[in-house]
């Protein structure tokens, strides 16, 4: 009978063993269909203690940005899962735009009683909803935190190719008889290139981790439908085009490596927003929720203690 190797190091766990107290699940009935969300209490509240909500991306869930609310143990955050996503159901009536996610954040904060002391926090598409929210109503929310953001238009410059690639992806998939379009937009291969081809990371176990949250939540979506509608309005917004609106502090988290929202366009959204200010995190791209939550969360907290409530 084989001996187990006791001096064989565990697998490393990605998350601190205080944050499932921290975690409540919820629901609520907005607009004719069920939304899921969860809240994160604050181990310890203090004085600079903030209400976080937060804004997850296109084909994500609030799991992606649990690494963030795991390091920010002073703060309450509220996480749902945009209609068409996760465990929420996909809008009732309407197409899922940009436009309409803006309602819904609405209509969340509204429900939840949440006041204009709340801080607003998005990422990658969720930084679109988030910038034009604020935009829309700029006195709901303060400040603005955008990780990731897509800075330009995702259909001009050297990316615009592949992006048009993508939209005739998620079109044939809408397209063809509902069992095959499913299984392409749920295969395992190309969920596994999409997070190859974003993680940064050399970290053989931090990489085993990525891919494995991306093949458990990135195909929990609503319906084809839906994801094709979401997807056209991730690639048809970004945050440049309503930066002269957003006159309230605004923090700006890129990665160094990002291909998707890369960092020269970082610097022009910096320059066109009244109030910014731009962190870079080395070595990372698209995923720092995921690889780098450590320095984003330190981004973060140093930011709102400059801009208190």
């Amino acid at each position: 009978m084989p001996i187990a190797d006791t001096n064989q190091s565990p697998e490393p766990s990605f998350f601190s063993a205080q944050l499932p107290a921290r975690t409540k699940a919820s629901d609520i009935d907005l607009d004719g269909g069920n939304v899921a969300y969860w809240s994160y209490e604050p181990v310890h509240v203090t004085a600079e203690t903030r209400t976080i909500l937060v804004v997850h991306g296109f084909r994500g869930d609030h799991h992606g940005l649990l690494r963030i609310a795991d390091q920010l143990p002073g703060m309450w955050i509220i996480m749902p899962d945009l209609p068409g996503f996760g465990s929420s159901e996909a809008f009732s009536s309407g197409v899922h735009s940009v436009e309409h996610y803006v309602e819904f954040i609405s209509d969340f904060m509204l429900a939840l009683r949440l006041g204009p002391d709340t801080v607003l926090l998005g990422h990658s598409f969720g930084s679109i909803v988030a910038s034009h929210f604020v935009a829309a109503h700029p006195l709901a929310v303060s400040p603005l935190i955008l990780i990731n953001p897509i800075a330009a238009p995702a259909l001009e410059g050297p990316k615009g190719i592949m992006t048009r690639l993508a939209v005739l992806y998620y079109q044939l998939s809408a397209r063809l008889p509902r069992r095959i379009g499913l299984a392409l937009l749920r295969s395992p291969l190309i969920v596994r290139i999409m997070s190859v081809t974003m993680a940064k990371t050399k970290d053989e176990q931090l990489l085993r981790f990525i891919h494995g949250q991306h093949h458990a939540y990135f195909s929990a979506f609503a319906n084809r439908e839906s994801l094709l509608e979401s997807f056209r309005a991730s690639v048809s917004g970004n945050v440049a085009e309503v930066a002269a609106q957003l006159t309230l502090p605004v923090l700006l988290v890129a990665g160094e490596k990002d291909e998707i929202a890369t960092l020269p366009d970082q610097h022009r959204l910096a320059a066109l927003l009244p109030d910014a200010t731009l962190e870079v995190i080395p070595g990372v791209g698209h995923l720092i929720h995921y690889e780098t939550p450590g320095p984003a969360a330190g981004f973060i907290r140093r930011f709102l203690k400059d801009h208190p409530a």
